[in-house]
C-alpha cells in the first residue's frame, strides 16, 4: 500500500507513475475518502472524550439523571459516527489499495514486456551436431515425465515427474540450500559483485502452502482471477508462489533492528491457475498448475532495501552460472514489473529446444508497499520504521529442469548432469 502522506503532496506524480504501469486509479475519490475519514476520527475522539469526561464526572444528585442521558445521548452518537467511520475507512483502504507501488526512477517506461531492456546476456549458447530436442521428447522417452496419466486424472498443465529427473530436482534443492547457507559462498558473492552489504547467509525454511485472506490481500499478492486457487470450505487460498508464505511471515509484527536483514531461501509446491495464458506453452513442464519453487525473502531497513535487491540478482546470477547454463539480465519496464514492486528484473535461461531466452527467474524490489499494509515494522531506537522488502526466485524447479535437460542433451537422447550437481546425484548422465 502507498504512503498516503504522500499520495496528499504528489497526486499527479501518483497518478502519472500509476498509469506508466497500466492502473487507472482514481486519485480524486482518494484523497475525498481520506478527507472524510479524517474529519471522522476527529469527530469520534470528540465524542469518546465527552463519554468519558461525563462518566468520570462527580455531580450533584439532581443532576445525575441529566449526567446519564447525556452519556446516552453522546453514546448513540458515538456508535453512529463509528459506524460512518468503519464504512468510509473500508472504502479509503480499498481504494488505496487499487494504487500500485511507484516505479524507481531507473526502470524504463514501457507499454508491453517488448520494452523489456536486455542489460547483459551470460555465456555461449550451446552447439550441438543434431537438431535439438525439446525437453517434454527427450523427458518422455527416458520415462521421466509423464504428462499424459497426469492429465487423466488431474486435468492439463498437471505431469508426474518420475526416475533421475526427481533425484535431479532434489539435487538442486540440495545445492541451493548449501550454497545459501554458507558463509563462504556468500562472501565470494558480495565480493565478486563489489556489493556493499551484511554478509549474513540465508536460513532455510519451509513455509506452509495455504493462506488466509487478510494477509495475502495486504501483500498484495492475491490476484484471483488470473492466479491463485481458494479452498472453497475455508477462508484460505493456495500460495501462486513460495515467497507469499514468506513475505507475510511476520505479519503485524515490529522486529527489532538487531535482528535485521532477515534473509530466508524458502521451498514450497506453489499453485496457480494460469486462467491468462490458455494455450501456451502446453507441452511438457514449462507452465503447470503445480510446481516447486525455491525462493529467497528478505526483510531489511530501508537503507538497506536496495543493496538487498541487489544481492538477490548477484545470486540468481551465481546460481545459473553455476550450472554454465547460458542467460540474459532484462530490466522489467513499467509496465511488466508487478503492482507491488518498484523494481524488477528477469533472468532468461536460453532453451535449445525453443531456440530462445524463456523467463526463469525474478527478482522484486518493494521498498516499503508491502509492509505497510502487513504491517511489519521494525524498532529503531525510540523510532517505529516500516522494513523494506524484496523477493526473488532461487530456481523455479520445472523451468530449470527444462534448462539443464536441453542445454545438457546428447546426440544419444540422453542428459548429461552438470558438474556442480553430480556430487549431489553420484552419477554424470541420465
Amino acid at each position: 500500500m502507498i504512503d498516503i502522506k504522500f499520495l496528499r503532496d504528489n497526486p499527479n506524480l501518483v497518478k502519472l507513475k500509476s498509469e506508466q504501469k497500466g492502473y487507472k486509479v482514481d486519485i480524486d475519490k482518494i484523497l475525498e475518502l481520506d478527507r472524510q475519514r479524517r474529519e471522522l476520527i476527529v469527530e469520534v475522539d470528540d465524542l469518546r472524550q465527552q463519554r468519558n469526561d461525563l462518566s468520570k464526572s462527580k455531580l450533584a444528585k439532581d443532576l445525575q439523571q441529566a449526567t446519564i442521558d447525556s452519556v446516552k445521548t453522546i453514546k448513540h452518537s458515538l456508535n453512529l459516527k463509528t459506524e460512518q467511520l468503519n464504512h468510509i475507512s473500508q472504502q479509503f483502504e480499498d481504494y488505496l489499495r487499487q494504487v500500485p507501488n511507484l516505479a524507481l526512477d531507473n526502470v524504463p517506461i514501457g507499454r508491453t514486456e517488448n520494452d523489456n531492456v536486455v542489460v547483459k546476456q551470460v555465456g555461449h549458447l550451446p552447439e550441438f551436431s543434431f537438431q535439438p530436442r525439446p525437453h517434454y521428447i527427450l523427458a518422455e522417452n527416458l520415462g521421466l515425465i509423464d504428462n499424459k496419466r497426469a492429465t487423466k486424472i488431474s486435468g492439463s498443465r498437471f505431469a508426474y515427474i518420475k526416475a533421475d529427473l526427481v533425484k535431479l530436482q532434489f539435487a538442486l534443492i540440495n545445492f541451493v540450500f548449501s550454497s545459501l547457507s554458507d558463509q563462504q559462498v556468500i562472501d565470494k558473492i558480495i565480493k565478486d559483485n563489489h556489493l556493499q552489504t551484511d554478509n549474513k547467509p540465508f536460513t532455510p525454511i519451509l513455509p506452509p502452502a495455504l493462506l488466509k485472506t487478510e494477509p495475502y490481500l495486504a501483500s498484495s499478492r492475491l490476484d484471483e482471477e488470473n492466479v491463485t486457487y481458494k479452498i472453497a470450505q475455508d477462508d484460505l487460498w493456495l500460495n501462486a508462489s513460495a515467497e507469499h508464505t514468506l513475505c507475510t511471515m511476520y505479519w503485524n509484527e515490529v522486529l527489532d533492528l538487531k535482528d535485521l536483514p532477515i534473509r530466508y531461501i524458502g521451498y514450497s509446491t506453489s499453485f496457480r491457475r494460469e486462467a491468462g495464458t490458455y494455450g501456451k506453452d502446453m507441452e511438457g513442464i514449462f507452465r503447470l498448475h503445480q510446481f516447486d519453487k525455491l525462493e529467497m525473502e528478505v526483510f531489511s531497513t530501508p537503507e538497506d532495501g536496495w543493496n538487498e535487491h541487489l544481492l538477490l540478482v548477484a545470486i540468481q546470477e551465481y546460481l545459473v552460472g553455476s550450472l554454465a547454463l547460458p542467460y540474459q539480465v532484462l530490466q522489467k519496464c513499467t509496465i511488466d514489473i508487478g503492482k507491488p514492486n518498484a523494481q524488477g528484473v528477469d533472468i532468461e535461461t536460453y532453451l535449445p529446444g525453443q531456440a530462445k531466452y524463456r523467463e526463469t527467474h525474478s527478482a522484486d524490489y518493494m521498498t516499503d508497499y508491502q509492509s505497510r499494509d502487513l504491517k511489519i515494522r521494525f524498532k529503531d531506537n525510540n523510532q517505529i520504521r516500516l522494513v523494506h522488502t524484496n523477493d526473488a526466485t532461487a530456481f523455479a524447479l520445472s523451468r530449470i529442469l527444462i534448462a539443464i535437460i536441453e542445454n545438457y542433451q546428447t546426440a544419444e537422447g540422453r542428459i548429461m548432469i552438470p558438474k556442480i550437481l553430480q556430487p549431489f546425484m553420484n552419477q554424470e548422465i541420465i
